[in-house]
């Protein structure tokens, strides 16, 4: 299996399918690497799709310490002078959103094009309340019961509705594979995001194509808080999935799929000005 180890020792599982333009997946918060197991195959026809398990995910190295999360866009910068990847486009969601966007004003000579999934510019009083919960529900040590008061926040109420085969079958995932050590890799990772900002004016120095995808049903990073990415992203677009909760790369995955292959297809057969 490939591995990145860091300036600081620690190990980072990553997979690189397909050729063509490299287009970097930065997980959301519960993910990892087999979150986008649906999405792998249709964007390796297409692209070189590089997806990883940010530190205390997956098959990445559990810490041993707090950090922030500047320490993993440390990391995706490593990842691509790993890969020996010049420039990349980049898709986050959630907090892989929220280290893309970092990520993208701090280094954006690195980027192709960003493309933002149901991203925060900076934790919310009412989003903060929501980490709250699950770290206490975290600190139980029990994914039945993590997932009870986890999942409502995450999918819509259209998706448990209409499939509530798949959120058993996702439950029953939860009981048998989420571990005391799964837990308290996750309350770091949430930990992480303390003091997270990024301000209108860092976010007006982004110079690249940039995709926003917001969804309408969505209580932890509400479509319409996801404006001030518009408003401040020059020559941004901005899709809102209806019918969709902070899930919606679940909910609405041919949708999902259908506007990040879209974006970057059309940014790929655009003159690249650098050469």
């Amino acid at each position: 299996m490939p591995f990145l180890k860091t300036g600081d020792g620690a190990k980072l599982y990553y997979e690189s399918h397909g050729r063509g333009e490299p287009v970097v997946f930065l997980n959301g918060i519960m993910m990892n690497t087999v979150s986008w197991t649906d999405y792998v195959p249709r964007l390796a026809e297409l692209f070189r799709l590089v997806v990883f398990d940010f530190r205390d995910q997956g098959k990445s190295s559990p810490m041993d310490k707090e950090y922030g999360i500047d320490r993993q866009v440390a990391d995706v910068l490593s990842l691509l002078d790993h890969l020996e990847i010049d420039r990349a486009h980049v898709m986050g969601l959630s907090y892989g959103g929220e280290v893309a966007l970092k990520f993208a004003v701090a280094r954006g000579d690195r980027l192709k094009s960003l493309i933002l999934a149901n991203t925060v510019t900076s934790i919310s009083a009412h989003l903060g309340a929501i980490g709250r919960i699950w770290e206490t529900a975290a600190g139980l040590n029990n994914g039945d019961v993590f997932f009870q008061l986890s999942m409502p926040w995450v999918y819509s109420r259209h998706f448990y509705e209409s499939f509530p085969e798949w959120l058993t079958q996702r439950q029953e995932l939860f009981r048998k594979h989420l571990t005391r050590t799964w837990f308290e890799c996750f309350m770091r990772l949430s930990r992480s995001q303390i003091g997270f900002r990024v301000s209108p004016e860092e976010m007006r120095t982004i110079a690249v194509p940039t995709l926003l995808i917001g969804s309408d049903e969505d209580f932890i990073t509400p479509a319409d808080g996801m404006e001030i990415l518009h408003d401040n992203i020059k020559g941004s677009e901005f899709f809102v999935l209806k019918k969709a909760g902070h899930g919606a790369f679940q909910e609405k995955m041919e949708e999902f799929l259908t506007l990040i292959m879209g974006f970057i297809l059309k940014q790929s057969s655009r003159r690249d000005p650098t050469g």
